[in-house]
């Protein structure tokens, strides 16, 4: 859609897809990015600082949590919101306080019930991370989902997560990135969307 001259306006169902597309490789270039700028500032580190990145990962971990509820949960309050608009519980368009709690609660539980399968595919079965790996993914997978936020951009965590890996792993050791289980994944993830379009259509 235009917007007056030479700019373009991206709206609805093309801004969504564009985000989705998008964003992962953005995670994949900015884990790359990454990685190469840290290895290259810590390059005259000691293996001791293992020791304070690991401490660095609870600030990134924080921030990853922030940016992931500041996007992923956004979609959820949506579309409950406009359920409840349409069911005439509410006569405009506004996310009561309960949905924001209902929804920041049942994302911490299924973290917590889910939440290990997925560290292990990302930390150990696409490369497996260590430190200055996994501090570099946070970063970089937060940077991306806080911009697509910002921007009002839908985008997947998992799949930034995921991109981000391969891009820090490409980053340092290419040969050791399992790129067979990166593309399942992302054979899915092309997958999911038309398959969720096919069962929502009626």
């Amino acid at each position: 859609m235009s917007c007056g001259g030479s700019r373009i306006c991206l709206t609805g169902v093309t801004k969504i897809l564009m985000a989705l597309l998008v964003s992962p490789l953005a995670g994949m270039v900015a884990g790359y990015l990454l990685q190469k700028l840290m290895r290259f500032l810590l390059r005259a580190a000691r293996p001791s600082a293992n020791k304070t990145l690991c401490r660095a990962q609870w600030v990134t971990a924080g921030a990853l949590a922030f940016s992931h509820g500041a996007n992923d949960a956004q979609k959820g309050m949506g579309i409950i919101t406009l359920v409840l608009v349409l069911g005439g519980r509410l006569d405009h368009f506004a996310v009561p306080f309960l949905v924001m709690y209902l929804c920041a609660g049942v994302i911490t539980c299924g973290t917590l019930l889910g939440g290990w399968r997925i560290i292990k595919t990302l930390g150990l079965g696409i490369y497996r991370l260590r430190p200055l790996h996994g501090l570099d993914v946070q970063l970089a997978s937060s940077a991306v989902i806080w911009g697509a936020s910002v921007i009002g951009g839908p985008v997947s965590t998992t799949h930034v997560l995921t991109s981000a890996t391969m891009g820090v792993g490409a980053a340092e050791r290419p040969r050791a990135v399992r790129w067979p289980t990166a593309g399942d994944i992302a054979i899915t993830w092309v997958l999911t969307l038309p398959g969720s379009a096919l069962l929502a259509f009626d």
